[in-house]
């Protein structure tokens, strides 16, 4: 059946860290060069397009996050050549090409920031966000950076604070400001001008602030015994300093760029583990494509009921925008690590992967997740993520998730690189390399390279409409319909057998060979822990 809806309504994009994915400079850090080398290794995926986290001219110390030259390639990465060799290399591929862009803010060494704080009355005085301090001297309000301590930094020149939701050595833009959203546009161009096919915007709703600068008020729900209880960021609801409604008119600024380049793509963070909360604005017409929040990235238990009221939250009608699943990503521990469910069950995080990909919208394959990569245990004297290094031990940062991908288990550093990596490759890596991987039939990655070429070829699990049915909880049961054809998906996301009676589910033809851990036997469909079957879509 030939192809009704756009691409991106039904893809799996698989995201690289080039810091972490082939150093083909011997200088221990990952290149352009080498995701250009290692495509065919992509696209063997089954994946439509790929995701490359920031690559700008930066002096890392959010390790590319803090952009210097919105338009340079960093020398460390490669060059602009290189950048159009990934993006002529994808497309004979049949793969798309999003790239990072850091909008929000910029490094304090970008010459915008160095201009903008030189003085009151320069030209570019009010391109970020500055305030007087209270009568005291103390910060204009009680707002909290993310990777601690205030959000506000005094600037002797000035006499006063600059906003900075991330270090201080990130001052944020101010987005209200029509130069400053002309000038972020003109950016915007230059890549889509060299081809690439769409961006994922970093930090969405961090682009506008409350303009009167209200405190934030604290965090409705109790904060002790979760995950982000090291951090005081957590302890309060971030009313005013994101998820400003303002920001909106700057999303559609840039969906109307991305339309006029004739169907590039949006793919925004919205940073928020409520899910519905700004999905539902973010993906409205006229605003993004796509959007991904940190809904499943913090969670230490998924099942089939967690999934299903999520996806009734954000929406999933006809009318409703498009979710991007992510389970894993650069900023979060990884799954196997993670995930408190399934360790005796090897793989079982491709299982999840598996369900999300089938879910209406698109999805996010990280790097390793693919191999089932667990996370690295980086020493303290090795952590580089200056998130980590501010809350270790409690939190040990990000670095566990952006070790280098191991490929080849007879080589040193695992044929990342030919020296020592910018971050170790655990002992443990080895038996899980692209090569090891590639020979046995049964591995992770063998596994999820049928399941996505499967997928890739049912219409209706790309583009079709989506209705769920009653299961156990552990279970997700729905079905996905275009045209005449549909699947119903079932999904065991448990460590136990589950028994779906099938009077009420609508079984057709098994489709054999796709599912795996489960069949139609005496009247119910019976999955193994983390099994999963599909049918054809017959009258219940």
């Amino acid at each position: 059946m030939a192809q009704q809806c756009p691409w991106w309504q039904g893809a799996v994009i698989y995201q690289i860290y080039p810091r972490s994915f082939m150093d083909t400079s011997g200088n221990g850090v990952g290149d352009l060069r080498g995701i250009a080398e290692h495509l065919d290794y992509v696209a063997s995926l089954g994946v439509d397009a790929v995701w490359i986290s920031p690559f700008q001219k930066s002096p890392m110390r959010d390790f590319g996050y803090d952009i210097e030259d919105l338009t340079a390639v960093d020398p460390l990465f490669g060059t602009l050549d290189d950048v159009r060799q990934i993006v002529d290399r994808a497309h004979a591929l049949g793969l798309k090409v999003l790239m990072d862009q850091v909008l929000s803010h910029t490094s304090d060494r970008h010459p915008w920031f160095r201009e903008s704080r030189a003085s009151r009355d320069n030209p570019k005085a009010d391109w970020y966000v500055w305030a007087d301090p209270k009568p005291d001297g103390t910060p204009p309000n009680n707002w909290l950076s993310v990777f601690g301590g205030p959000s506000w930094q005094w600037e002797p020149r000035r006499n006063q604070y600059y906003l900075h939701n991330f270090l201080a050595s990130q001052p944020d833009l101010d987005v209200r400001n029509p130069a400053v959203q002309d000038a972020l546009l003109n950016a915007c161009r230059f890549w889509f001008d060299l081809g690439v096919d769409g961006f994922r915007l970093d930090a969405c709703p961090f682009y506008v602030h409350d303009a009167a600068l209200r405190d934030n008020p604290p965090a409705a729900a109790p904060i002790a015994g979760t995950r982000v209880n090291f951090n005081p960021y957590f302890f309060q609801d971030h009313r005013y300093d994101i998820g400003r409604p303002e920001t909106l008119a700057f999303v559609e600024r840039l969906r109307a760029l991305a339309d006029s380049y004739g169907g590039r793509v949006l793919l925004g963070e919205l940073d928020e583990r409520v899910g519905h909360r700004l999905h539902r604005d973010y993906t409205a017409p006229g605003r993004l494509h796509l959007a991904y929040g940190s809904w499943l990235l913090w969670a230490d238990h998924i099942d089939g009921a967690a999934i299903r009221t999520l996806a009734e939250a954000l929406g999933h009608g006809p009318g409703d925008g498009y979710p991007c699943w992510s389970l894993e990503n650069h900023d979060f521990m990884r799954s196997p690590t993670r995930l408190l469910q399934g360790r005796n069950h090897p793989g079982f995080t491709l299982t999840i992967q598996a369900a999300l990909s089938c879910l209406r919208g698109a999805a996010c394959l990280y790097q390793g997740g693919e191999l089932a990569l667990p996370d690295a245990d980086i020493p303290f004297e090795r952590l580089q993520d200056p998130y980590g290094r501010e809350f270790y031990p409690t939190f040990k940062g990000r670095d566990g998730a952006r070790a280098p991908i191991p490929w080849r288990a007879d080589r040193d550093h695992c044929g990342f690189s030919t020296v020592e990596p910018w971050l170790p490759l655990p002992d443990d890596y080895r038996r899980l390399a692209v090569e090891t991987q590639t020979l046995e039939p049964g591995s992770p990655l063998n596994r999820l390279r049928r399941f996505l070429a499967w997928r890739k070829e049912q219409p209706a699990l790309r583009w079709g409409g989506m209705a769920f049915h009653p299961a156990p909880a552990a279970v997700l049961a729905f079905e996905r319909r275009s045209g005449d054809e549909g699947v119903l998906c079932l999904f065991n996301l448990g460590d136990e057998p589950v028994t779906v009676p099938a009077a009420d589910l609508p079984l057709g033809r098994d489709l054999a060979g796709h599912g795996f851990g489960g069949v139609c036997r005496d009247g119910a469909v019976l999955l193994e822990p983390w099994g999963a079957h599909f049918t054809t879509l017959g009258q219940p």
